[in-house]
Order: C-alpha cells, then sequence, then structure tokens
C-alpha cells in the first residue's frame, strides 16, 4: 500500500511530516500534533450541498475532511455519529434562555462521544500495519475502542485504573476487550500504555496523544452547525478532562470556517468538576497547564494532568472563551434536572456543561438573549452508583393501599427538584 503522508503541527509550531514510523507526538519537543489542511483547496471541493447530497448520515458523511482515504464499507458496522440536536424547551423555558440545545452524544454505539475518536483511530491502525491497538481510560474510551474492535475483530487491549466504574467495566468485559486494571489512577493507567507502545509495537489510540482522535471528535461540530441550519450558536459549553474534546470541537468549527461554510465562530465554555480543574484554573490565572490531585465523582473528566491541555487552552482562547469550575453537588443537581426536565440521562461529565451553564446565568456572566449548546457526552448508565448516591432514600412500604395513600399525602414541591 503507498504511504500516505500527513502534515502536522504542534502547539509550539514544529511542522513535521506524520507517517507510520511516527504517529503520535512531535519528535522536536514531545508536544502533542494537530494534523494540517489545505483549506484553499478543500474551499474549491466542499459546500454545504454536498454533505445532503451524501445521503450518509454518519461521520462518513464528512470525508473530505479526514486526513486520509478509505471506504466506509471496509472500516464501519455500526452508526457513529449523526446524533440528535434536542432543543431543550423544558429545560430553556425554566432558564429564562429560549436558545438551548442540547447535543445528546450518548446515544453513539458505546454510549459516547468517544465513538468518534475511536473509529478513527482504528481506522488509521489497520491502514498503517500494527495487528494490536491498546488505550488507557477511565472507561468511557476503553468501552469505545472494544465495543468498535469487535465489529471490525481487530485485537485490542485496555489499560484502567481500580476505580473503574462497574457499568464501563462489564462493557469492556461484554465486548471480549483485554482488559489489565492498573492499581493505580488513569495517570497511571495512561503512563503504562504508553511505555507498553514503545516496548510492543502496539498502536496507541490514547486520549491527548494520538493526534487523529482529535479528528474524530471534531465531527460533533459539523453536525451541530448542519443540524441548527447552518447557524452558527453563540456558545457551546464543553465538558473538560484531557482536553481533547474541547480542542476537537474547536477543530471542527474552524475547518468549516477556514473552508468558507461559516462566517463566524461561536465562543467555547469548558466545564471543569472543582476535583479536577487543571485547564480552568490555567486559564484564570492566565499560566500554563499544573497538574493536579484530581478528585471528582464525574469519573471521565477526572485526571491529574490533562494530556491535551495545551491544545485545549489554546481553544478556549482562541474562541474568546470562558472556563467555569463546577463543585461535583452542582453536577449531580444538573444531571437530574437534565433527565427529570428533558428525559436526557446523561452520566456526571457530560452533566457538567449544564451545571457550568447555571452557573454563569446566576452569575449574569451570560445573557438570556444568547443561543446555547450543551455538549451531553455519555449515557448516564455508564455510571449509576454515582446517581444512586445522591438520589436519597427510596419510600418503602408494606403491601397496603393505606401506605400509598399515606405517601401521596405529602406535601412535594416540583422546585425541590431544582433545589
Amino acid at each position: 500500500m503507498k504511504e500516505t503522508i500527513i502534515r502536522g503541527e504542534c502547539v509550539r509550531g514544529h511542522k513535521i511530516r506524520i507517517t507510520r514510523e511516527h504517529h503520535y507526538t512531535c519528535p522536536d519537543c514531545g508536544s502533542n500534533l494537530d494534523i494540517l489542511y489545505d483549506y484553499s483547496l478543500l474551499k474549491k471541493k466542499v459546500s454545504r450541498s454536498l454533505f445532503r447530497k451524501s445521503g450518509e448520515f454518519s461521520i462518513f458523511r464528512y470525508l473530505e475532511f479526514f486526513p486520509f482515504r478509505f471506504r466506509k464499507e471496509d472500516y464501519s458496522r455500526l452508526q457513529i455519529g449523526w446524533t440528535p440536536l434536542y432543543h431543550a424547551s423544558r429545560l430553556a423555558s425554566l432558564l429564562h434562555l429560549p436558545s438551548l440545545y442540547i447535543k445528546d452524544d450518548s446515544r453513539q454505539p458505546s454510549g459516547s462521544l468517544k465513538d468518534r475518536a475511536g473509529i478513527m483511530a482504528l481506522i488509521h491502525c489497520l491502514e498503517t500495519g500494527p495487528k494490536m491497538i491498546i488505550a488507557a481510560s477511565t472507561g468511557n474510551a476503553a468501552s469505545s475502542l472494544a465495543c468498535l474492535s469487535a465489529g471490525l475483530g481487530t485485537g485490542n487491549a485496555v489499560f484502567v485504573p481500580k476505580n473503574i466504574p462497574r457499568a464501563k467495566l462489564a462493557q469492556l468485559r461484554v465486548y471480549g476487550s483485554r482488559v489489565i486494571m492498573v492499581n493505580g489512577n488513569y495517570d497511571s493507567a495512561y503512563e503504562l500504555s504508553v511505555r507498553a507502545t514503545e516496548k510492543f509495537g502496539w498502536y496507541n489510540r490514547n486520549t491527548g496523544f494520538n493526534p487523529f482522535t482529535r479528528e474524530g471528535k471534531k465531527t460533533v461540530s459539523y453536525e451541530i452547525i448542519e443540524q441548527l441550519n447552518w447557524s452558527v450558536p453563540d456558545y457551546i459549553f464543553v465538558p473538560v478532562g484531557d482536553g481533547n474534546i474541547i480542542s476537537g470541537v474547536w477543530k471542527g468549527l474552524k475547518d468549516f470556517y477556514y473552508a468558507g461554510l461559516i462566517r463566524k465562530l461561536p465562543r467555547l465554555v469548558a466545564v471543569q468538576s472543582s476535583g479536577s480543574a487543571a485547564v480552568a484554573r490555567a486559564f484564570l490565572e492566565k499560566r500554563g497547564i499544573r497538574p493536579v490531585k484530581a478528585g471528582t465523582l464525574a469519573d471521565s473528566i477526572s485526571v491529574d494532568f490533562p494530556r491535551d491541555g495545551d491544545f485545549a487552552l489554546k481553544a478556549i482562547i482562541e474562541s474568546d472563551g470562558l472556563a467555569v469550575i463546577v463543585p461535583d453537588k452542582e453536577i449531580l443537581q444538573a444531571q437530574k434536572l437534565l433527565a427529570c426536565c428533558q428525559g436526557i440521562f446523561i452520566e456526571p461529565s457530560g452533566s457538567a456543561p449544564l451545571a457550568g451553564l447555571m452557573r454563569l446565568l446566576k452569575e449574569k456572566k451570560i445573557s438570556g438573549k444568547k443561543s446555547v449548546v450543551l455538549l451531553a457526552t455519555g449515557s448516564g448508565l455508564k455510571d449509576i452508583d454515582a446517581v444512586l448516591r445522591g438520589s436519597g432514600p427510596l419510600d418503602r412500604i408494606e403491601p397496603d393501599i393505606r401506605e400509598v395513600e399515606r405517601i401521596f399525602r405529602k406535601k412535594t414541591r416540583s422546585s425541590d427538584l431544582f433545589a
């Protein structure tokens, strides 16, 4: 097979050619890479009607914006992408924010946005030769890799921390992935997976290490713009852990902008838990990324050192965006509000954007006249323990109708849900 030469640039501006021999970080400084495109050429090739005419309702709708060429039928047995964008009418009324939308990526094959990144890494792995693909993950990237690898019959192994939620571990086991549970946190699992890549020559799909993950995640921005009928929202709220999702969101928006498909760009809002806020603190304190001691129930955004933190910080700054830090209590309240008010059950990390929005509305940093998209990144069924811990006691009664009557005579207020 003729080798494809892909141009890349690191966060410090070093330009390199990405080949089979060098997939990952910058050889000059070790920082992360970004894939480069010829936008003058793309302007001639793409149009708004091109995607509609494709008849494809998945991320493969956007082949012209991918760094390599392939046939969809060779690599995808599942629908990835084109998840729903809901107008959150009940929530919008409650928050006095009429133009409020939720991009629900819990509807992906494995239940999270990570499938967008997973399929791109898998395709690149299969096109460049390694027979084993690995990843380190708190759960979502791992379950995505296991799910998509099963569909393709690809060998895979995942390095997970000992505190991985049970539901995510169950996904890994049922998909048949080789699960390596590391007696440590996510960062320990990450470092071990990188060493294994170097020692055994395996392909590494890690977030913030493999530049092709961003190329998958950016497709969520394409869909948001198309599903809003090419209207650009004022704000997109993104949960941030490693930083790769928000850097991907920004990459997708810039792709459309520089290709002449949209005329303006939205502002991005990075939302982090107070227990894992390295990116937000760096932005708010106008400094570089420093590691933290992560501790949050939102496991998907719980990291000591954000591996794509520099590109995440760059995305916030370039978009004239904001960063907001919210405690776990507010994240759980937002999760319940999404479920009770909109019927959308999202895991804590994916509920963080709503918590961030509510805080900024309360602080009057965003007005009700703005249009807002919340990025809901994963299913609430991914981590049921966090939900049950914060749900309060159940009504337990004897099988007696008088007991039922007693319970429903209790005075309840719907506003209690939103306290």
